[in-house]
């Protein structure tokens, strides 16, 4: 596996550790899709568990907690019935400036190909699981919109999501990352798109922003991409820098998971004191099943 030059905190694969295992050992069962967070000696994660397609897809996001960043204590659970969703993806945990808590939530909407987000607010993560639901970003019947970064930074909120052309079921799977601001992280105005693949390289067919570290105005993100349809849900992943709106990918060949079929995705970072890193991600393992890992970088 090839590693870009660059500063970001990338996986190194083999120096890192499972923290969540997927719910079976079989191709279609995943862990993963973290969104980390840390607050004091804390760190929070939100991820989401599958079943292969046709016995439960993406039934919930977990949040939980940890005082070595390895092993978690489930602190609140969101099940995929209570959002009338038919599948949920990637969360997106974040503490708002005024201490609250909030977790963005992906949702299917059953028998189509349509996603929208909702959002959850409480004073506590486990108050998350007893919040009540608000869609923020409902796409429509052209588009469907998942798997949201969101950042407060210099007071405001930014938003990078994943968004899906839903004109016919064959191109469904193409994605590209719009980006969005807020006043408040709940009325959203889309802004353009921020990052789209590129012809011919191995992230022709999709992208989705996956981590962002910002230093003033100008970004450097991990972003999951794929080259064909076949290769949908076995994104690689890249690094692209930029400004908010404006992200131009790295040269060179993506992190990838030693194993076939090779998916390495949804990277979440989160700063540690002494300039170090830990970083979560989705990766598939012998077996073909993702896990939710981790390492220290």
């Amino acid at each position: 596996m090839t590693t870009p030059t660059t500063t970001f905190p990338l996986p190194r694969w083999h120096e890192g550790t499972t923290v969540i295992a997927p719910p079976e050992g079989r191709t279609g069962a995943w862990a993963g899709a973290p969104s980390a967070v840390r607050d004091g000696d804390t760190i929070y994660l939100a991820y989401r568990l599958r079943k292969p397609i046709g016995e439960g897809r993406g039934f919930v996001n977990v949040i939980a907690r940890s005082g070595d960043g390895v092993h978690f204590t489930t602190v609140a659970e969101l099940h995929r019935d209570a959002f009338g969703g038919e599948s949920l993806e990637r969360p997106a945990l974040v503490r708002t400036p005024d201490g609250r808590w909030r977790v963005y939530v992906s949702v299917a909407t059953p028998g189509t190909k349509h996603w929208r987000v909702d959002l959850l607010e409480a004073d506590t993560p486990e108050g998350l699981a007893t919040a009540p639901a608000v869609t923020v970003l409902p796409g429509d019947d052209t588009v469907g919109v998942k798997d949201p970064v969101v950042l407060f930074h210099d007071g405001g909120w930014h938003l990078w999501a994943s968004c899906h052309p839903l004109e016919t079921d064959e191109h469904a799977d193409r994605m590209t990352t719009w980006y969005a601001t807020s006043p408040d992280g709940l009325a959203w105005t889309w802004r353009g798109t921020a990052l789209a693949g590129r012809s011919g390289e191995w992230d022709a067919r999709g992208v989705r922003v996956a981590a962002v570290l910002a230093d003033g105005d100008e970004l450097t993100v991990a972003y999951d991409g794929r080259a064909t349809a076949e290769e949908n849900w076995e994104e690689r992943t890249g690094v692209a820098r930029g400004a908010f709106g404006r992200l131009t990918a790295d040269e060179g060949d993506p992190i990838e998971s030693p194993y076939a079929p090779h998916g390495l995705r949804y990277l979440s970072v989160v700063a540690l004191d002494g300039g170090r890193h830990r970083i979560y991600y989705e990766g598939t393992r012998p077996d073909g099943a993702h896990e939710l890992r981790t390492e220290l970088v």
